[in-house]
């Protein structure tokens, strides 16, 4: 039951991007006009601190950032759908998620209550969509995933560690032991020797 929902799961958060991605690819030009204040203030930031030899390939044009975020959108939702790169497609809508979200539904920069409460509930759905896709992006099928690994690494090696610390102990005890007695021994077989006075 588990694997059919994740089966069902997956494509079904992944539909709506791919075909906004792929939208947004072929007509960026109804998305233009909501997009621009947010590239128009994204870009500068990328450009401070992205590094030097990237700084020049940042495109600025706000058509191209659609198409890219479109692109972003369609590539990762088919990530999400396959098994190998599910986790780093839910990354990847999430990333584009962001700026979509604060260019299309900025409830809060809205004068009427109605239009408000749309743009609002547009916001919160798309934070829910986040929110699936976080949990796609953290979800390991019910494998260890690479935290757990390296915790459960981390402990095996520390218990190992101690496990061979307490035998050394016990051998070094053993070994002590074994030479109190061989000098006693020794120090009884000298009496022998010894001449009587």
């Amino acid at each position: 039951m588990t694997t059919l929902v994740r089966l069902l799961a997956r494509p079904m958060l992944a539909a709506g991007f791919v075909l906004h991605g792929a939208k947004a690819i072929k007509d960026p030009d109804p998305y233009v006009p909501q997009a621009k204040p947010v590239t128009d203030r994204i870009v500068p930031v990328l450009k401070q601190y992205a590094p030097p030899q990237l700084v020049g390939r940042i495109p600025e044009n706000p058509r191209t950032l659609v198409r890219l975020n479109g692109a972003i959108q369609v590539v990762g939702g088919l990530m999400l759908i396959t098994s190998k790169y599910r986790r780093l497609g839910a990354l990847a809508l999430i990333a584009s998620l962001i700026p979509t979200t604060l260019a299309a539904h900025p409830f809060w920069e809205e004068q009427d209550k109605q239009e408000r409460e749309v743009k609002r509930d547009n916001f919160i759905k798309n934070v829910g969509l986040g929110g699936g896709l976080l949990l796609a992006a953290v979800d390991t099928e019910g494998k260890p995933g690479l935290l757990w690994r390296v915790g459960h690494g981390a402990a095996e090696v520390a218990e190992g560690s101690r496990r061979a610390v307490r035998m050394a102990r016990r051998e070094a005890k053993l070994a002590a032991k074994s030479a109190r007695r061989e000098a006693k021994l020794l120090a009884l077989q000298a009496k022998d020797e010894l001449p009587f006075d």
